[in-house]
């Protein structure tokens, strides 16, 4: 067994790949929380990462909210969170039954089993969406393809910040496109955390959106120009770009 102070007052966790920095006094706030137990020598210390950081294979983007629980003793979750049950199940494990009871009955948007509530028209305004994304297909060694696998190398919207925050949630990734403090603008520079097309269009029907246009660029089909390297001459010959309009009244 290992006492406080072994550990520092400041620590550096890395949880499932992403990292957290936070007080001692914070992971340590719930007495009989797997949190407290281990951080005050009660329970095994977990491993240290290649940088000496502690590892805690869990789900790193959810322990956010563990951690906001811990710091506020209240659960705030975004309009559009789908992942209430994953939650709930991170509560559990790390033995927090006031936020696996906070994530079970409210505290933020989305609804049972992580499934979105359904919102009044009054709380979904309209406004347009654009989906675009650039795919082509797998190849594997000497032009031998298997094309029942499509690539997407990025799926890219466009549109109202306020509205694709509100559809795509904690999904969407706007690291290229930092707020500048307007809250009422748009982009298009935002991108998705993942490559799955019809995940983004579900999303898009759950909010209330309908499709309103497409457009596609055909295969290059062509001589490929000078390529980077890593780029397989093959798979470049099979790009295309597509967009989709969405729009919600």
């Amino acid at each position: 067994m290992q006492e406080d102070a072994d550990f520092p007052p400041v620590l550096e966790l890395n949880v499932g790949g992403v990292f957290y920095t936070t007080a001692l006094s914070t992971l340590t706030k719930q007495p009989a929380s797997l949190l407290a137990l281990v951080f005050t020598g009660q329970a095994p210390a977990p491993p240290r990462d290649a940088k000496g950081k502690f590892f805690l294979d869990r789900d790193g983007v959810l322990f956010r909210y563990v951690l906001d629980f811990l710091r506020n003793d209240a659960l705030v979750l975004p309009e559009s969170f789908r992942e209430r049950a994953r939650l709930r199940q991170e509560a559990a494990h790390f033995r927090l039954p006031a936020l696996e009871e906070a994530a079970s009955r409210g505290g933020g948007g989305g609804g049972e089993g992580g499934r979105p509530q359904a919102a009044s028209s009054a709380a979904r305004p309209p406004g347009y969406i654009t989906v675009g994304y650039r795919g082509s297909f797998a190849f594997g060694r000497d032009g031998l393809a298997d094309v029942k696998f499509r690539k997407l190398s990025r799926i890219l919207v466009c549109g109202r910040v306020a509205l694709c925050r509100d559809v795509f949630g904690e999904t969407l990734n706007e690291s290229r496109d930092p707020d500048h403090g307007l809250t009422d603008r748009y982009t298009s520079r935002f991108f998705l955390k993942h490559t799955f097309i019809e995940q983004a269009f579900d999303m898009l029907q759950e909010q209330g959106f309908r499709l309103a246009g497409s457009c596609g660029s055909g295969t290059a089909g062509g001589p490929a120009a000078e390529l980077k390297p890593g780029v397989d001459s093959e798979e470049n010959r099979w790009n295309h770009y597509n967009e989709f309009v969405f729009v919600r009244e």
